[in-house]
């Protein structure tokens, strides 16, 4: 398996043009995150939960705090585009995020129920934005550009899906 695949086992994230079913497709995939990622976690020991999910990249563990992070962000991202004008996105340091003590020392299940609470609430905004809305921007430091709400719903569908397969892949590779 090339490193590549490893790091992106679904591609990179690709933009794609507004539509009305695309939108109702990447809220449908916020929605089940919690449930899929809970899922792919089911039976993992200790051990498994403490391996890398490639080689250089996170444990498991580690993996699914991010998530958590990472969508806690994005969560509060969305709130304020909708809510200011120009608006500049937060960035943080997602590596130094999993080195702290909640995610090196509390069990993956803590951000499993935190998920759960946050993507019902982060859904319900969604379900609600007006479609005039789905354009309004933000600047992104770590992008150096111009984000729309459009492209971070597409951007965080894919974020889930991408590290819910890094544990699929690392699963059948460990024949777990």
């Amino acid at each position: 398996m090339i490193a590549d695949d490893l790091k992106y086992p679904i591609g990179k994230y690709n933009e794609q043009p507004f539509s009305e079913k695309l939108k109702e497709e990447w809220i449908a995939e916020i929605a089940v995150l919690p449930q899929h990622l809970e899922l792919v976690m089911q039976n993992l020991d200790v051990a498994q939960l403490h391996t890398a999910y490639r080689p250089g990249g996170w444990t498991v563990n580690q993996l699914v705090h991010h998530v958590a992070d990472s969508h806690m962000n994005a969560f509060c991202r969305f709130k304020f585009i909708l809510t200011e004008n120009d608006y500049t996105i937060k960035a943080y340091n997602q590596d130094k995020w999993a080195g702290l003590p909640d995610t090196q020392n509390l069990p993956v299940n803590i951000s499993i129920t935190l998920l759960f609470a946050l993507h019902k609430r982060w859904v319900e905004i969604l379900k609600n934005i007006p479609a005039e809305s789905w354009n309004r921007t933000a600047f992104h430091p770590v992008h150096n550009k111009m984000v729309s709400l459009w492209y971070l719903l597409g951007s965080y569908a894919w974020h889930g899906k991408h590290h819910v397969a890094h544990i699929q892949q690392l699963r059948k590779r460990m024949n777990w």
